[in-house]
């Protein structure tokens, strides 16, 4: 793939440190700001994604709107990056085993299941309040900290409540 980038290439003002998630809509990295020295997620979004301009301008809307959210149990969306051709959504790194990685390990306690449970129901509904829908909720898009902490990660491609306001179709 020509949109790989390697560990200590610049994009931006990021540098990326190591590829941590690969998908359909893209490859995520862990990278480091260098304007406000953090570490964050950066996904590089597929150039298939944004080819048209009236895509570009979807994607441009729903970053906005994603980056309004602001819950304990979702990853905060920062930027949306324009770098030549490129488009990346930089957003909160979050450190942690998905939910699928653990699930991977076996059977979670009720209580467990539960917590995890409500904490993305929240973050959901808090998105929903602001008329965002994930449109990809899955065991790999939510992550659990160390300190038991729950993260709905990946709005950056969610779409926006209404006909034709969404990057994404239903049944696609």
């Amino acid at each position: 793939d020509d949109h790989l980038h390697a560990p200590g290439e610049r994009v931006g003002s990021y540098v990326i440190d190591q590829e941590i998630a690969r998908g359909g809509m893209g490859v995520v990295y862990r990278a480091w700001d260098t304007r406000l020295e953090r570490w964050v997620a950066l996904k590089a979004l597929s150039p298939a994604l944004p080819a048209h301009a009236d895509a570009r301008e979807r994607l441009r809307r729903e970053a906005r709107a994603a980056g309004r959210l602001s819950h304990e149990s979702v990853a905060t969306v920062y930027a949306l990056e324009e770098v030549g051709d490129e488009l990346f959504i930089a957003s909160e790194f979050v450190a942690g085993e998905t939910l699928r990685a653990r699930l991977a390990r076996g059977r979670l306690p009720l209580g467990d299941s539960l917590a995890i449970g409500i904490a993305v129901a929240r973050g959901l509904a808090a998105a929903h309040d602001l008329g965002i829908v994930h449109r990809d909720l899955k065991p790999e898009n939510v992550l659990l900290t160390g300190d038991g902490r729950v993260k709905v990660v990946d709005f950056g491609i969610a779409t926006m409540d209404g006909p034709g306001r969404g990057l994404t179709r239903t049944g696609v």
